[in-house]
């Protein structure tokens, strides 16, 4: 028999974080129960700084191992201000889960919400439907941590590709732009890079035209990285599934939030051959924890990526079906017209937005 209950290890984060995920958890839970034929378990885990400040472990060995033990994590955000390692490097167990579960794919969907307005003015930001993938645990971030110093004259750091890595991430790209294809202008794959000028992103395009070799009803095609800056600004609806280097993708993921509203409308994953992380792209803003002001739609967007992984995952209708519903929900009470989140310059909080994304949920 397929499996119908799943551990969740719950991350709660720093300063909004927790009050977020509660509020994201209600939803989750009620899409789960509409759905029938599975159910949720959640363990919550005491991990970030706040746990650094309390117990001088940012993540300790059990909230670690029973992260690694569970179906699938979902991570408030984290952060506390002025509080990090000794070195100065901060407080991050979810970057650290990536190494640890080998989440080689980040997925940072960048897609319009009807009723959230944009900061383009052309008609056709309402159809940005872009998913930008990262390679997460290699790039520049191989080098995290580990960089040298020499007699205070120089610094260096390094970037690592590696087939094996690249091999899985432009896959898993392919059969992601296979499953968006029978929407209108999907069904493609370009690879942002800077091959021109680096040995190692060359080997990574090297690398994507071999596996794109593979998969011959998807066009591929390469954008060098200062470029696509330019082209994600002037016309973003023209891509479909993007791939590059984990630092890049730092970067142009963080602009393409920026298109459809902020970060407060953006989940994201990280994902592996066996393991997910989800967690929202925003920051843990302690000065407005507890005000009731925080904007849950980031977060209740990535616990329907965990669903439809989950689905996928164990080959089951049940958790897709709650994930479209969730955003088929969200996508409703913001077009509705009755949302103005305090973010953008309204009264509407953290228990105003769960409740109408509740109300059309139902």
């Amino acid at each position: 028999m397929s499996k119908t209950r799943f551990d969740i290890a719950v991350l709660g984060g720093d300063g909004i974080g927790p009050e977020v995920l509660r509020s994201s958890l209600d939803i989750i839970d009620e899409a789960a129960r509409l759905a029938g034929g599975f159910s949720l378990d959640y363990t919550w885990l005491e991990a970030g700084g706040g746990c650094y400040q309390r117990t001088g472990e940012a993540f300790p060995g059990e909230s670690r191992a029973a992260a690694h033990a569970a179906d699938a994590v979902l991570v408030g955000a984290m952060g506390v201000p002025g509080v990090t390692h000794p070195d100065g490097t901060e407080i991050a167990p979810q970057l650290e889960l990536r190494f640890d579960l080998d989440l080689y794919a980040g997925l940072r969907p960048i897609r319009s919400i009807p009723g959230v307005p944009s900061v383009l003015a052309d008609s056709r930001a309402n159809s940005i439907d872009i998913m930008i993938v990262r390679e997460s645990t290699e790039g520049l971030f191989d080098s995290a941590g580990k960089g040298t110093v020499t007699d205070d004259t120089a610094a260096r750091d390094w970037l690592t590709v590696t087939r094996h890595t690249s091999e899985r991430l432009f896959d898993r790209c392919f059969e992601l732009a296979q499953a968006r294809a029978g929407s209108e202008g999907k069904g493609k794959v370009t690879c942002v890079d800077k091959a021109n000028l680096f040995t190692a992103l060359a080997f990574f395009r090297k690398i994507f035209d071999e596996r794109a070799a593979r998969f011959t009803d998807i066009q591929a095609d390469h954008v060098y990285v200062d470029a696509m800056a330019q082209r994600l600004v002037l016309e973003p609806w023209a891509f479909d599934v993007m791939v590059m280097e984990n630092m890049f993708g730092d970067i142009l993921g963080d602009l393409g939030v920026a298109l459809i509203g902020g970060a407060n409308y953006a989940p994201s994953a990280n994902i592996g051959d066996r393991h997910g992380v989800f967690q929202p792209c925003h920051g843990s803003s302690t000065g407005h924890a507890g005000t009731g002001k925080a904007n849950p739609t980031a977060m209740i967007l990535s616990g329907a990526m965990m669903l439809d992984w989950i689905g996928l995952g164990h080959g089951m209708a049940a958790p897709r079906a709650a994930a479209n519903a969730i955003v088929g929900a969200v996508d409703s009470a913001f077009a509705s017209g009755n949302l103005t989140p305090f973010d953008q310059g309204g009264r509407d909080g953290l228990d105003a937005i769960a409740q109408a994304i509740g109300s059309h949920l139902r």
